[in-house]
């Protein structure tokens, strides 16, 4: 099993990690029981980095991973996350990063987990109503308190990011990133490399669709979050799914699944880079882990980015009310 360095730490995770999302909302209902198997499979794998958070499944996906890691727990880099706000589950309904809310939600959370410490805690969302120095502020009592080991940062700014860094170093930054999503590349990517942080990138099978397993809405359930997404809608679909035909062909050159193709790209960008796909299967954890063992060619690389050039996918990545959270400080 490959490993990456997290960050500037001496933890090492496993370069390809899982998260935990879908198996408690977002991607229609759960099956308690097959993920735990898929937890201990992962594990038994030796992709060791777990990645959830306090507000999916409101909990539940915190209590579900509390089930396994207690028994594994050296064999566990957990990773959890606090700052959003529950309404519905899977339906969130705000940001809060204030020191209250942080000490709030990470005693929760260990309670959830039933650990004694968190491995990676991140602020899931930037407030903007609370000046990033005070969230990290009180993200860095936790780790000397010795309830928390690093912390992190997801969907942050670059000129967030260093005001945070300068506060307490952070360890991992996460967002979206994938063939069908470049965005972070032009500067938050850079960013996390001067400062030797970890980036982490969540969706990079692009919530299921470089799989090439989603061809339509029709077999979604209708609480699927990628019902209320513009890249999947109408004439967006139908186009982007042109993009992922291109994928699948070169995969069937390589005689792999599409999926290998698109997270072996993304380990190819930097060593300091750990995605954590999501998946409550077996079938798809073990796929993913596979990827690991891919390697390509500068000339491969070059001719999957000329498939996937940055502004190829049509159509936001976020809807309205999702986009409004993402952090867009410029100092």
């Amino acid at each position: 099993m490959k490993r990456r360095t997290l960050g500037k730490s001496d933890i090492d995770v496993s370069a390809i990690g899982l998260g935990c999302m879908g198996m408690s909302q977002s991607y229609g209902p759960g099956d308690d029981e097959e993920s735990v198997k898929t937890l201990n499979r992962a594990l038994d794998l030796g992709v060791n980095f777990l990645d959830t958070a306090a507000i999916y499944g409101n909990g539940a996906n915190e209590q579900l991973l509390g089930r396994v890691i207690p028994d594994r727990r050296d064999d566990v880099v957990l990773a959890t996350k606090c700052g959003i706000q529950a309404a519905a589950v899977g339906r969130p309904s705000g940001l809060d990063g204030s020191p209250e809310e942080i000490r709030r939600s990470c005693d929760e959370s260990l309670q959830r987990l039933n650990v004694d410490v968190i491995d990676l805690f991140y602020l899931h969302r930037v407030d903007p109503k609370t000046p990033i120095e005070d969230s990290v502020g009180t993200l860095a009592e936790l780790v000397r308190a010795g309830k928390v080991r690093h912390i992190g940062l997801s969907e942050a700014a670059p000129a967030t990011i260093r005001r945070a860094y300068d506060v307490h170093p952070i360890t991992a930054v996460q967002s979206e990133y994938s063939l069908w999503w470049r965005g972070p590349e032009t500067q938050v990517l850079p960013v996390c490399r001067e400062l030797g942080i970890t980036f982490v990138p969540f969706c990079p099978l692009g919530r299921g669709f470089l799989s090439g397993r989603v061809s339509s809405l029709a077999p979604l359930h209708d609480e699927d979050l990628r019902r209320r997404l513009p890249r999947f809608q109408g004439d967006n679909l139908a186009r982007n799914r042109m993009l992922v035909e291109h994928l699948e062909a070169f995969a069937a050159e390589r005689a792999v699944p599409p999926s290998q193709i698109a997270l072996a790209w993304i380990l190819a960008k930097g060593d300091n880079i750990v995605p954590i796909p999501g998946t409550k299967r077996r079938a798809y954890l073990e796929s993913n882990a596979a990827a690991m063992e891919i390697s390509l060619s500068p000339t491969e690389i070059t001719e999957l980015e000329a498939l996937f050039p940055p502004d190829a996918a049509v159509g936001e990545r976020y809807n309205e009310q999702m986009a409004q959270w993402v952090d867009r400080t410029t100092a």
